[in-house]
């Protein structure tokens, strides 16, 4: 008998990669997979531990999937990810269901995990975290025509209120040859848009080659016949060179689109992170970058309320984000993380404040959102196909300055038929929220 083996995969999309090459062992050890964990004999949950609300989804879907084994529906559960490294003795007191609780360096071994704990014999298992495999064949949880290419895992920036190098370790990057034939096989699978990720896709090599090989990567990967889109994500504001932005221009194939998560602009706070910077050399950085690609799309992540933030950081945080206009920006409050050097920081914010400043900051961050989109009303945009509606006869796809699962999206009415992954040109005539509505010209 074939047991059927069920994934959920929380969290970020390095996370996804790794549920994915797990998936592909599983597959390729006899297992069945299926798509609905209510179908499972064995359910794999791949947990993500980085912040509060993330550990509590991480908990609700592991209690759950106990329920379905406790009324017998779900013979096996197996953990895995963020949170099963990061507490470990706590998950296994808490909940005595999971058969399998095993550390990030175990997913190398997941077969034999599953295979144990079907058969009643687990045991926790948490190796060195540097045996988790960055490469390895994938079973795609995206759509057919897009990917995510994960080029290095763990991090050594070492923010105080960051808890990722405690549970991957430190930064590591793939051997360049590995990345551009993992790309190739998903370009002749029907892969046309690559997404790469990383903690910190900038300092791609470093550890490696001894200096950033982002831009060398980019220009490899741009000769692989069959991808039209390369798009960046987790790039770190100290290592975008100029010569990064040099290949972005050069290169027709890397997206103008540029995900610089810089969680503050005051000095002071973001020397409290460990981050470098001021609100005068981001300022600076931003308005390089904007002048050397005019076209830039943009795309931000921003904390309030870390230790020490008063209102006049606040104040010039929110006015920071409202003068340089990001066409893309996330905020969050900061999250009081065990084991990270912010945790023991004096001058914690009240939980309140931080949330009423996060909203603060994304209510502007809505009206520049509306106002950039209107501005795009009568401008024709490169797009992908998404999906299609046959009830209002239209199509829901993105275009060039949207990445999948973050960003907005845009509804178009074509003359004729189109697939998913085909790539068109929507003129816009309208905009809801986030989104475009157009029709293919």
């Amino acid at each position: 008998m074939a047991y059927k083996i069920g994934m959920v995969s929380l969290g970020c999309p390095k996370n996804q990669v790794d549920a994915e090459i797990m998936l592909a062992k599983l597959e390729d050890a006899g297992f069945l997979l299926a798509d609905d964990p209510y179908d499972a004999d064995l359910v794999i949950v791949n947990t993500c531990g980085f912040i509060e609300d993330a550990k509590r989804e991480a908990i609700d879907s592991i209690l759950e999937m106990a329920e379905l084994k406790k009324d017998g529906t779900l013979k096996s559960l197996v953990v895995t990810g963020c949170l099963a490294q990061r507490y470990q003795q706590e998950v296994l007191d808490e909940i005595p269901e999971i058969d399998a609780l095993i550390g990030i360096g175990a997913n190398s071994d997941i077969v034999k995990v599953c295979e144990d704990a079907l058969e009643g014999a687990a045991q926790p298992s948490f190796p060195p975290r540097e045996n988790m495999p960055l490469e390895g064949r994938r079973i795609l949880t995206t759509p057919a025509h897009w990917a995510y290419l994960k080029i290095a895992d763990g991090c050594s920036n070492c923010c105080t209120y960051c808890a990722i190098p405690g549970i991957r370790g430190a930064f590591r990057s793939r051997e360049m040859d590995s990345i551009v034939e993992e790309a190739r096989e998903l370009a002749d699978s029907g892969v046309k848009e690559l997404i790469l990720i990383a903690q910190d896709t900038t300092r791609y090599g470093e550890d490696l080659y001894g200096s950033l090989m982002l831009p060398t990567l980019l220009d490899r990967l741009c000769e692989i016949e069959g991808i039209e889109w390369l798009r960046l994500l987790y790039c770190y504001p100290d290592r975008i060179t100029d010569e990064l932005l040099d290949t972005m221009v050069r290169q027709p194939k890397v997206l103008h689109y540029l995900d610089i998560p810089l969680q503050h602009c005051d000095a002071q706070i973001l020397e409290r992170m460990n981050r470098t910077g001021s609100r005068e050399s981001l300022t600076a950085l931003i308005e390089k970058i904007r002048e050397r690609i005019p076209d830039i799309v943009l795309r931000t992540t921003v904390m309030t309320g870390f230790p020490g933030e008063d209102e006049a950081a606040f104040t010039s945080l929110a006015e920071f984000a409202k003068e340089i206009r990001f066409d893309r920006l996330g905020c969050f409050a900061y999250s009081q993380e065990e084991g990270t050097a912010a945790a023991a920081l004096p001058d914690q914010v009240d939980e309140e404040i931080k949330k009423h400043r996060a909203e603060l900051i994304l209510q502007d961050q809505y009206d520049i959102v509306e106002t950039n989109n209107r501005a795009r009303i009568g401008k024709t945009y490169r797009a992908v196909v998404e999906d299609y509606d046959a009830y209002t006869d239209s199509y829901t796809g993105r275009t060039w300055m949207d990445a999948p699962e973050i960003d907005g999206t845009v509804r178009f009415t074509c003359g004729y038929a189109l697939d998913d992954g085909d790539f068109v040109d929507v003129e816009i005539f309208d905009v809801s929220d986030y989104d475009l509505i157009g029709e293919v010209v």
